[in-house]
């Protein structure tokens, strides 16, 4: 399910979108929860959700510039954004001939938690399974897997290899194989049915900001979760009717159309 909106989400979500900006990087409580009633967030969640991602790490308590108490993004969750950028608004077709990442780990078992902990990531990170303890992805991935575990402190576990298939089953088979394809194509069917009608909606007008803010965030969030679980594999390895291409076109825009109207109200102070 790619429209789960959750609190959490859709805070991770407002600061991936506006708060990076220089300047005051604190959001102050009093707008986080304005933000986030603009799409259906009651001040309750929001600060139970604030709560939680400060224990996480990813939020840290931080004064504004005029003193209100407010939240900013920590370090860690900034580079995880930075990272995610490349994903979400858009990345370069992959081509077969670019080749493939393997990550192969091994972790004493003393350390042995680290064995899930190292799984969950490489899913996270939409790596395929090629073989027991042999994880693959497209290779325009290695950069923010190299970021990621590293941030982690899991590399010392991981060896990383970049190469070719070169069978014996032929590649299109083996993707399917290593990957779910049919649940990655229906999470790009649900987004384009929840989120088509609304760029059709928006095509030829403009609206308020207060209106181009929710929905560009509600879209927002359910997009950025599906290039987590779709890696970008090459056109030619996919079926013919593969519907990631036109997803990612919705998203993109939306992106255009929607993300700065969008901006006003979140820079309004209540104004749209």
């Amino acid at each position: 399910m790619v429209d789960q909106h959750t609190p959490r989400s859709l805070i991770v979500t407002l600061y991936g979108a506006y708060g990076r900006a220089s300047g005051d990087p604190s959001v102050p409580v009093a707008e986080l929860i304005r933000l986030l009633g603009a799409v259906g967030v009651d001040a309750p969640a929001v600060r139970s959700s604030v709560s939680r991602l400060k224990r996480r790490g990813l939020l840290v308590a931080e004064r504004t510039a005029g003193g209100a108490a407010g939240y900013a993004l920590s370090e860690s969750a900034r580079q995880v954004l930075d990272d995610g950028d490349r994903r979400i608004y858009g990345r370069a077709a992959p081509r077969l001939s670019d080749g493939w990442v393997l990550a192969v780990f091994s972790v004493p078992e003393a350390e042995r938690h680290k064995r899930h902990q190292l799984r969950s990531q490489l899913a996270r990170l939409g790596y395929g399974t090629a073989a027991p303890g042999v994880w693959i992805a497209p290779a325009h991935l290695e950069e923010e897997t190299r970021h990621t575990l590293r941030r982690l402190a899991l590399d010392p576990y991981v060896e990383l290899f970049r190469g070719e298939h070169r069978g014996f089953t032929a590649t299109p088979g083996a993707v399917a194989r290593w990957w779910d394809l049919d649940a990655i194509a229906a999470l790009h069917a649900e987004f384009l049915a929840r989120h088509e009608p609304v760029l059709a909606g928006w095509t030829g007008r403009s609206g308020e900001p207060r209106e181009a803010y929710r929905d560009y965030l509600l879209a927002l969030d359910a997009w950025r979760h599906v290039p987590y679980v779709d890696p970008g594999l090459p056109a030619e390895l996919l079926p013919p009717d593969w519907p990631g291409g036109r997803s990612a076109e919705v998203f993109g825009r939306l992106h255009e159309a929607l993300r700065n109207t969008g901006e006003a109200y979140v820079r309004g102070g209540g104004a749209g």
